[in-house]
């Protein structure tokens, strides 16, 4: 069913069970594609998205060892995300003055929850960094792409280690070490989310949960989609706050 791992390239591309392979898994990537473009500015073409992506599956088909015990589409998924990403990346997508932003709301986040030891709302964010509530809102919409590539690398920091595939790839992934730190950073993931506002809270168990779209959430909590995309950034923001603190490598690369 999948292609050899020992075949050339010539033999490969000759495979029909590839080929197959490919395009059973293309809705795959136009999903994965439309939850990225989800996140970032109007100006990203998702047909782009879609084509980074179709480069990351073919990757993954090619490369795909069932030996190792890991399904297809998760193995896929990463690999496609991944591509996605690093199209992202070559294209600087996010402007220094945005990622400036994304940081200020973090530290404005993490100081007004320090002073008043409790979850600061949105006017008191705002407050703290000294503008107001409807520029701080526009804020959030300006940097909901910012903080995609640390979240979707699990908030692991940067490095070789940031990879998800290292915890299910190989045998390193029963190590005591690797399952105490998986089971810990989702513990303390879990209390951050039970912590957040019972809309934030919504919004981002349907968005990374549920795997809904904005557009979507936006029906279901019976808000506008700009609104829910204002509060998952800030969500996010929160989440990486708090965990900054109890994990060591959160947020070293983020919004710098």
């Amino acid at each position: 069913m999948y292609p050899k791992l020992s075949k050339t390239a010539e033999e490969r591309e000759s495979d029909p069970g590839r080929e197959n392979l490919i395009l059973d898994r293309l809705p795959q990537v136009k999903l994965i594609a439309s939850r990225i473009h989800d996140k970032l500015p109007v100006s990203v073409c998702l047909d782009d998205l879609i084509s980074a992506g179709v480069l990351g599956l073919i990757d993954a088909v090619d490369h795909f060892d069932p030996s190792l015990n890991v399904k297809l589409k998760t193995y896929a998924e990463h690999k496609i995300r991944g591509a996605i990403l690093d199209s992202l990346r070559s294209l600087d997508w996010a402007p220094r003055n945005k990622r400036r932003k994304s940081k200020l709301i973090e530290t404005a986040i993490t100081s007004a929850e320090k002073r008043l030891q409790r979850t600061a709302v949105e006017e008191e964010v705002s407050a703290e960094l000294a503008i107001s509530i409807e520029e701080y809102r526009r804020w959030l919409v300006e940097i909901r792409g910012i903080n995609l590539v640390p979240m979707e690398q699990g908030g692991m920091g940067p490095g070789e280690g940031t990879d998800v595939l290292r915890f299910i790839s190989d045998e390193e992934d029963q190590w005591p070490s690797s399952l105490f730190e998986r089971a810990e950073l989702k513990r303390l993931v879990a209390a951050t989310i039970d912590r957040l506002p019972e809309v934030e809270r919504t919004i981002v168990t349907l968005y990374y949960q549920q795997e809904l779209t904005l557009r979507q959430i936006a029906r279901v909590v019976q808000l506008h989609e700009t609104r829910v995309s204002q509060l998952k950034s800030q969500a996010v923001l929160r989440m990486r706050a708090a965990l900054c603190g109890k994990w060591p490598t959160v947020g070293g690369s983020g919004a710098a």
